[in-house]
Formats: structure tokens, C-alpha cells, sequence
């Protein structure tokens, strides 16, 4: 009989306490706001979606060494007289599917002072079908449209 009371007071007291942490953030001000109406800004060092400068790249594969999950793929551009590759890039692939964002390819680009391959703040990107998830920059058309 003792031991059906003190198994009451355990629970109630565990209640108690849980209870007493949920009613000491009801006072405090909200942490979440109303998207898409509102939307919050980045920090300095956000990981958003990767963007890629076509004409700064020297196509030197230094990203796509360094990236642990070889999202990362290119064509580097030859000459068209002597057929010979040349510093800039043909085209330029990333599968954001299999991308984690570890910034490793942008800290790996040698390209200063802005990177060919580097993460933008947007945070904002929905993709309806996997095909989406595959973006690809080539040179001499405009960027992919609505990517960063």
C-alpha cells in the first residue's frame, strides 16, 4: 500500500515539473514567426543553396576532390581552333540531392576574391520531382531559372 502512494507522489511530482518548464515559456515571446509573411535573416555563416559563378571558374577540379559526397560534376571548355581545354568551365553540375552542404567546395575553390562554387542565403527552395534536384550551369546561357 506504501509503495502504490509513493508511485502517486513520483508521477505528480514528475508532472510538476514538467508542467512548471511548459508554463515558464508561456510569458515569453514567440520564437517562431508567420512564413511566408515573415521570413527570418540568415547568419553571416548560413549554408544555404549553392550558387556557381561560370565565369570565374578555372574548371581546376579542386571542388569536386574535395566534396565527401561527389555531388559535384564538370566538363572543362576547350579551345575550339586547337581543340586543347582551356581555364574555364563548359559546364557545370551539382546534385542537391546528395549534397550536405559542408562547404567544403567552396573553401577548396582558389578563385578569389569572389568563389566560383559558394552558398548563398536562400533558404527557400522546394522541389516537386527528384530531376529538379539536379542543377546544371552552362556556359554562354543564363542561369537556371529561380536558383540562386
Amino acid at each position: 500500500m506504501i509503495e502504490y502512494f509513493r508511485t502517486i507522489y513520483r508521477v505528480s511530482k514528475a508532472l510538476l515539473q514538467g508542467m512548471a518548464v511548459t508554463g515558464s515559456w508561456l510569458f515569453k515571446p514567440a520564437v517562431t514567426v508567420q512564413f511566408p509573411a515573415e521570413k527570418l535573416t540568415p547568419p553571416e555563416r548560413f549554408r544555404g543553396a549553392l550558387t556557381f559563378d561560370k565565369e570565374t571558374c578555372t574548371a581546376c577540379n579542386l571542388c569536386i576532390k574535395a566534396c565527401p559526397t561527389a555531388c559535384i560534376t564538370l566538363e572543362p571548355a576547350a579551345d575550339p581552333v586547337t581543340q586543347k581545354r582551356i581555364a574555364k568551365v563548359s559546364w557545370y553540375q551539382i546534385d542537391f540531392g546528395k549534397c550536405n552542404y559542408c562547404r567544403l567546395c567552396e573553401e577548396a575553390c582558389p578563385t578569389k576574391p569572389v568563389k566560383s562554387v559558394r552558398h548563398t542565403h536562400q533558404y527557400e527552395w522546394g522541389m516537386a520531382e527528384r530531376g529538379e534536384m539536379f542543377v546544371k550551369w552552362k556556359r554562354g546561357s543564363p542561369d537556371p531559372a529561380g536558383k540562386a
